[in-house]
């Protein structure tokens, strides 16, 4: 491979097999090197292939970003994607390494920033939050800094995003809107929602998921299953309710809109949770 620009001495961008721009990481990679120059390709630790947008975005970070940082970041998203069994969209070596950046260095100036949504993160996305003090565990370990579970929590929203594949702004809406949505079923059942049952983990599973359809204006399809919808109506009407409940919501507070399909299956989660639910009605959503 023949590289196209040398970013630093540890990063250049190169072209793939297929005439792609990549970037490529490595220590020492591109020292003394200059474009045009043949790739050692034996000193390559890693290679980004990212969308064609976000390669400069990616080459800019890890021009001023320390090699050791970059290192630390591949290494906690290879074991998030191991270790949890997490699918995470490319967007993750951009963002995470660069929040890792940022930690790093109010860390040394001393500065805490306290995460406001660590509540709701470590009650409803606890494998997020356990995949963000893993996280903090080989920054300990590589790094010799040890940051707050605060910083934990940042993590989570990181692989939380990269999960969902959304907007960074919308993906921190996320943890706060399932909270009111738990709070909108347990109000309509008037009482606490049972978190040590199956059907509630059932349950928070389905709502990532909802959200994450809902906050990238994606649905199921056109409202294609009328017939699902009519027998949810009828069969458990209260649970229906609430979850018109939900979607009202989520339109006027949120601005969000939700399908007629995605109503019906919310009411079956919602039914099942309730404890109910009076009929086994099995359904992939």
């Amino acid at each position: 491979m023949k590289i196209l620009k040398v970013i630093n001495n540890n990063v250049v961008s190169a072209c793939d097999d297929k005439g792609k721009e990549i970037v490529v990481m490595g220590k020492g990679l591109g020292f003394g090197k200059k474009n045009g120059d043949i790739l050692d390709e034996s000193k390559i630790e890693k290679k980004f292939s990212m969308p064609d947008e976000s390669v400069s975005r990616l080459e800019e970070i890890l021009k001023d970003i320390p090699y050791e940082y970059a290192q630390v970041a591949n290494r906690i998203i290879a074991m998030v994607k191991e270790k949890f069994d997490m699918k995470l969209s490319k967007i993750i070596y951009i963002t995470l390494t660069d929040h890792l950046n940022f930690a790093i260095t109010r860390f040394k100036k001393g500065i805490e920033v306290e995460n406001a949504l660590l509540w709701e993160i470590k009650r409803f996305y606890q494998k997020e939050f356990e995949a963000g003090k893993s996280a903090l565990e080989i920054i300990k370990k590589e790094l010799g800094i040890e940051l707050s579970e605060d910083e934990a929590g940042f993590f989570a929203i990181h692989i939380l995003n990269a999960q969902i594949d959304a907007d960074m702004m919308q993906t921190i809406n996320i943890p706060g809107i399932t909270k009111d949505i738990v709070n909108i079923v347990g109000y309509t059942f008037g009482r606490e929602l049972d978190r040590e049952s199956l059907y509630y983990e059932r349950f928070i599973t389905h709502l990532k998921h909802f959200l994450a359809r809902v906050v990238k204006n994606e649905t199921y399809g056109e409202d294609a299953n009328d017939r699902l919808a009519i027998m949810v109506k009828d069969e458990f009407p209260k649970s229906y309710r609430c979850a018109l409940r939900i979607r009202d919501y989520l339109k006027v507070s949120k601005k969000y809109n939700v399908s007629l399909e995605e109503i019906s299956y919310l009411t079956i989660h919602i039914q099942r949770l309730s404890g109910e639910c009076q009929k086994n009605i099995h359904k992939e959503s």
